[in-house]
């Protein structure tokens, strides 16, 4: 569903719309943008499987959509891609999940070829965001070779994100959902990372998840939640909060929940049956004065 942006809110809250047609808007010195592109093409596929040392992929792939807020004076960029998604995916290495249909799925993808199924054909990724502090054109003029582009520190907190104050009647700005990579796994589940982001007068919020439902074995959910509190007066504050729940349908099922997996198509509205196995929360440590 489009997302319609109110001129009268927009200009009251100090915000502009991106120029050039992108879609986004400028808030208390923030960029933020967000891209829908199509799926690779084959030859787009290969350079990327090439490029992660691979031959799989998900079946749907948007390589070219993204999310990125950038602080501008500061040069601080969050950005979120699926290059660097599977390339958590690729260096976490988790086993294959053993699944009921075991003999479908050897032939997932070639029906004359046995496949073998020796990765994580779920694309399971670590991944919590992209980030970078880019020096503008100024401070490069008196910097050392030394210096350049570096990441940035988060120091992890016993501070939450403020759900409640997420849930008052602020009006939002701009909203945007962006799908990363998606697989139906051969009709036996979902795997499907995507990124949500809303911006309202005072602050920003998004969302990575990672889904994924493997019928009959797993429910696995891992969750970004990134919130940055706008303020005039001091740096603003941003909190990250990553926690991740897991379980399978026979938990599930000796609980007396469901095992019809028809039941767990929304994850939104069966996280609480899923069990917590990590929950941190990290500050932003901000490079200079936002």
């Amino acid at each position: 569903m489009e997302f319609e942006v109110d001129e009268n809110e927009l200009k009251a809250s100090g915000a502009e719309l991106l120029p050039d047609g992108r879609r986004g808007l400028r808030i208390h010195g923030w960029e933020i943008e967000s891209r829908n592109r199509p799926i690779l093409n084959s030859l787009h596929l290969q350079q990327w499987e090439h490029k992660l040392q691979t031959s799989h992929l998900p079946e749907m792939v948007f390589g070219d959509s993204s999310l990125v807020l950038k602080h501008v004076n500061s040069g601080t960029k969050i950005h979120f891609n699926a290059f660097d998604a599977l390339t958590g995916w690729k260096q976490e290495a988790l086993p294959p999940v053993e699944v009921p249909a075991a003999a479908k799925w050897k032939f997932r993808s070639k029906p004359f070829q046995q496949v073998i199924l020796d990765y994580d054909y779920t694309f399971t990724t670590p991944y919590c965001g992209s980030e970078t502090v880019e020096i503008n054109a100024e401070l490069r003029r008196g910097a050392t070779s030394k210096q350049g582009n570096c990441s940035l520190y988060w120091e992890e907190c016993k501070e939450e994100i403020d759900v409640a104050a997420l849930a008052s009647k602020e009006p939002i700005l701009f909203y945007d959902e962006v799908i990363l990579y998606e697989d139906e796994l051969a009709d036996n589940g979902v795997s499907l990372l995507t990124v949500k982001v809303r911006v309202m007068p005072s602050s920003w919020f998004l969302l990575l998840r990672f889904w994924l439902r493997v019928d009959g074995a797993l429910m696995r959910l891992r969750d970004t939640r990134i919130h940055c509190i706008f303020s005039e007066s001091t740096d603003p504050i941003i909190l990250r909060e990553s926690c991740w729940r897991e379980t399978t349908f026979q938990a599930l099922s000796a609980k007396g929940y469901p095992s019809d997996s028809a039941a767990y198509n929304d994850p939104s509205t069966i996280v609480q049956r899923l069990p917590v196995i990590m929950h941190k929360t990290h500050k932003l440590k901000l490079p200079g004065n936002l």
